[in-house]
C-alpha cells in the first residue's frame, strides 16, 4: 500500500487549504481502516487533524473542528483535506496515513509541505 499526498505548497491566509492523498495498493473502501491526515508544525509534534472511515463518516479534532472537511472520491480512490480560513499557524508538514484497528498507523504518505502567507 502507498498513500501520496498532493496539493499547492503556498496558500495565502484566509484562503482554503486543500490536499488529496492518493492510495495505491488497497482501497479506501475496504472496512478496517481509518483514512487519517496528520499535521506537523515546525518545530512541533504530531497533530491529529481527522479521518474518515470506509462508509463515510468523519471524524475531526475539535480544536480543528470548524475549519475541516474530509471527503472520500472512491472513483479515484482518494480522500481530500480541505481546511478554511487558514493563518500563518497552519503552516505545516502534512501527512496522511492509514490508521488500522485496533490501534496503528501502518502506511504513512511522504508528507507535504504547505506554508501558509501572503
Amino acid at each position: 500500500v502507498q498513500l501520496q499526498e498532493s496539493g499547492p505548497g503556498l496558500v495565502k491566509p484566509s484562503q482554503t487549504l486543500s490536499l488529496t492523498c492518493t492510495v495505491s495498493g488497497g482501497s479506501i473502501t475496504t472496512n478496517l481502516y481509518y483514512w487519517s491526515w496528520i499535521r506537523q508544525p515546525p518545530g512541533k509534534g504530531l497533530e491529529w487533524m481527522g479521518a474518515i472511515n470506509y462508509s463515510d463518516r468523519t471524524f475531526y479534532s475539535p480544536s480543528l473542528k470548524s475549519r475541516t472537511s474530509i471527503s472520500c472520491d472512491t472513483s479515484n480512490n482518494q480522500f481530500t483535506l480541505q481546511l478554511s480560513s487558514v493563518t500563518p499557524e497552519d503552516t505545516a508538514v502534512y501527512y496522511c496515513a492509514r490508521y488500522r484497528l485496533p490501534n496503528e498507523y501502518d502506511y504513512w504518505g511522504q508528507g507535504t509541505q504547505v506554508t501558509v502567507s501572503s
